[in-house]
């Protein structure tokens, strides 16, 4: 069995107001603590970023919270279950109507996604 490590004492180092800036861009660059990023810089600079064990931060609540009305208040996943299950017992008729719903559905997961992609202020 490994022994556990034990982490010595923080170092400190003063950095003017904007190179503090410019750590804290490149930081969330790439989706790290400025600590991790500095580490990562130091000890590691030709290695691949190391993957983060936090959540990317939510950019935008509001529209966070409008995706989640949206969601809410539609009836995708049910939808989706009932023609899954037509599907696969061969009882989906696909007619015009039926595809220009599916189209739809579609066009609206599309929307719902890049919503939520630019609410928690990733790319696509």
């Amino acid at each position: 069995m490994k022994k556990p490590t034990k982490r010595i004492a923080p170092i400190s180092v003063r950095v003017t107001e904007s190179e503090r800036v410019l750590l804290e861009d490149f930081s969330n660059a790439v989706g790290m603590s400025i600590s991790a990023y500095i580490k990562w810089r130091v000890f590691a600079p030709d290695r691949p970023k190391p993957k983060s064990r936090c959540k990317a931060p939510v950019k935008d609540f509001t529209a966070l919270g409008s995706i989640l009305g949206e969601l809410g208040q539609s009836q995708i996943a049910p939808n989706l279950a009932q023609l899954a299950e037509a599907a696969k017992s061969g009882s989906l008729p696909i007619t015009p109507e039926t595809e220009s719903k599916l189209v739809k559905a579609a066009k609206d997961i599309s929307h719902i996604r890049n919503m939520l992609i630019q609410a928690l202020g990733l790319q696509s």
